[in-house]
């Protein structure tokens, strides 16, 4: 991992050009201080140079080795990892892991093992039956609404998923979502989409972070934005905070100001 643009620090000549260990990485992308509201919710997402967040539905195929190490610092540093039920259908989500490399520093911050996942959906179209509910480290969390089916809802609490009501309708209210969450203690908060839900959050005024990898390629076609849904008044305005450079790839992260 290369550090090419220094924006908090300096850094010397010898320390730009060599990989980054997993120490440093969690270092330069830790949590701030939470806000007046106590949580600060980050989004992790990936895109082509033509600004495609997916190729055939998913993203692994623009993503790469460097981008997934900086995705499995991202989910270390996490309490919740929230993610939308159309992304966990699409990328076949599984429980976040225990990692070794990270347990120190999460006893330290009075973390638990490994992030809580957090699907957020309104249908509960959801398949209870995959490791992500009956076989996590920490129970996953389905976020929904009060209108949402009662047999669904019945099913996912019987599979060992948490459900949480995050919305007065069927569906979700981002803003309560992230109310609800840091509540519950869950206040370093990753989403990693997908694009729907990403807008959701932009749209609603609660996403603090966006670390984006900008991935070398070029894919053409249809595919979606990193963020899509209900457009904003004013566009939001971010702080660039740090920019990392690996295998071609770019590793930026912008703030809120």
């Amino acid at each position: 991992m290369r550090r090419l643009f220094p924006v908090t620090d300096q850094t010397s000549a010898d320390q730009t050009d060599r990989e980054w260990s997993l120490d440093e990485l969690a270092e330069a992308y830790a949590y701030p201080s939470p806000g007046p509201d106590g949580h600060w919710l980050r989004a992790n997402m990936v895109s082509t140079l033509d600004g495609a967040a997916q190729h055939d539905g998913r993203s692994q195929p623009i993503s790469g080795e460097s981008d997934m190490r900086i995705f499995g610092t991202l989910r270390a540093l996490a309490d919740v990892v929230v993610v939308g039920a159309e992304t966990v259908r699409q990328e076949g989500y599984r429980p976040a892991r225990a990692r070794d490399a990270f347990a120190a520093r999460r006893s330290a911050a009075g973390q638990g093992p490994a992030a809580a996942i957090a699907v957020v959906t309104a249908s509960m179209d959801l398949d209870f039956s995959l490791p992500l509910f009956t076989s996590p480290l920490v129970p996953t969390l389905v976020l929904t609404g009060a209108g949402a089916p009662a047999d669904r809802v019945a099913r996912a609490t019987e599979a060992g998923a948490e459900v949480v009501v995050a919305g007065e309708g069927s569906g979700v209210d981002p803003a309560r979502a992230v109310r609800v969450l840091a509540d519950r203690g869950l206040r370093r908060q990753l989403t990693e989409g997908g694009p729907r839900l990403l807008g959701q959050f932009v749209a609603a005024g609660v996403l603090d972070e966006l670390c984006l990898t900008i991935s070398p390629m070029l894919t053409a076609g249809d595919a979606q934005r990193i963020s899509g849904g209900p457009s904003v008044t004013v566009p939001h305005r971010l702080a660039p905070a740090c920019l990392l450079e690996e295998a071609g790839f770019l590793f930026t992260r912008y703030r809120r100001i």
